[in-house]
């Protein structure tokens, strides 16, 4: 049973992008200042032009203007993207820049990738290594990584949270748009609490009533970011088998298709119910998730769901796929006006087992 939102165990699954480098040839070399700032991505030139970590606007303002602060495994995202590119931009591999490290291969991928912070010592190196002499750009990217290492809200959970997934609960709070297919469940971003518990009671028989009770807690936090300042954009697909699974019992069925009805009239979110009668369709494999950062060219994520294990997805092709996927998924599905009848029909149908019910027992 989930801990951070809809599938189990979370590991992270990604690939270590490397590109031919030249010969390693430091001896001597100077600075190149301007040509190291020409050829930074425009993050890091915005960075430079004004939205420095520390002014009033803050560094990496996210979506809308809204501090990212709230998600340091974005910022290391970032600054791992941006090392990546100014390691491609010198011509060196990630062997390479290991060597210089003292350190393996894999611990500058993980670097790249985001999945591990950077010693500000091997930052600087990194940076000499790179010819990235401005003082602005250094002290950005410094600025980032000393931001990657700060504990988010979601820390106070890390009894029942492991690491990689809560990489992911970092990456939703901080996504933009949000694309969720579930066919079995109702989405974890619109589960009302006594759906929540009962899920918890009956897929973690061996966690303690406390355990039970903070991934409730945390099940639910994770929700605000759909009413705070400048939320996400959420579109979710649930298949009809979520609405006649009867999680909890009746009443607390009748409860979750009522907060379905309320939250699909939300500015921000799109729902739509995939029935029976879709047929086969691209997501007969199971569930999956699209998450995307407010910055164009931020890397798109792609959660993937499995009985015991989770992983990331973050290829060009492999999200690629997955969104064409979402999109026929989609399009089999009821429309938003459609789906609103369907959840009407099956509250009504809960509503109708209860009136059966009081009858049987009045018998």
């Amino acid at each position: 049973m989930p801990s951070y939102g809809h599938g189990g165990a979370l590991p992270v699954a990604g690939s270590e992008r490397s590109v031919s480098g030249t010969r390693l040839t430091l001896a001597g070399a100077e600075p190149k200042v301007q040509p190291a700032l020409e050829k930074s991505p425009l993050r890091v030139r915005k960075l430079v032009s004004g939205s420095m970590p520390g002014s009033d606007c803050g560094a990496y303002k996210g979506r809308c203007g809204v501090p990212a602060d709230h998600s340091p495994t974005v910022r290391r995202r970032r600054l791992g993207a941006e090392l990546r590119r100014l390691r491609e931009q010198a011509g060196l591999t990630a062997e390479q820049v290991g060597e210089h490290l003292t350190c393996h291969a894999s611990k500058v991928g993980r670097i790249e990738n985001g999945r591990s912070g950077v010693r500000i010592l091997d930052l600087r190196t990194m940076l000499d290594l790179y010819e990235v002499g401005d003082s602005r750009v250094r002290e950005a990217l410094t600025a980032l990584a000393k931001e990657g290492k700060k504990r988010g809200w979601w820390q106070q959970y890390s009894d029942v949270l492991s690491t990689a997934a809560a990489e992911y609960v970092s990456l939703e709070a901080a996504a933009s748009h949000i694309k969720d297919f579930q066919p079995i469940l109702v989405p974890g971003l619109l589960q009302t609490e006594d759906y929540v518990q009962a899920l918890m009671d009956g897929g973690r028989p061996d966690d303690t009533p406390d355990q039970i009770s903070m991934r409730v807690r945390l099940r639910m936090e994770r929700q605000s970011i759909l009413s705070g300042e400048a939320p996400p954009l959420l579109w979710a697909v649930v298949g009809e088998a979520a609405l006649r699974n009867q999680v909890g019992g009746p009443a607390t069925m009748r409860h979750q298709i009522k907060a379905l009805l309320e939250v699909s009239d939300k500015p921000n979110v799109t729902l739509q119910i995939l029935p029976f009668t879709a047929g086969a369709h691209p997501g007969v494999d199971g569930a999956f998730t699209v998450l995307s950062m407010p910055e164009q060219d931020e890397q798109e994520v792609i959660l993937v769901e499995a009985m015991t294990s989770s992983l990331y997805l973050e290829t060009e092709q492999q999200v690629s796929r997955y969104k064409f996927a979402f999109n026929h998924i989609r399009a089999a599905a009821a429309s938003p006006s459609q789906s609103r009848d369907l959840l009407r029909r099956a509250l009504d149908d809960y509503r109708d087992s209860r009136r059966l019910t009081s009858r049987d027992t009045c018998r």
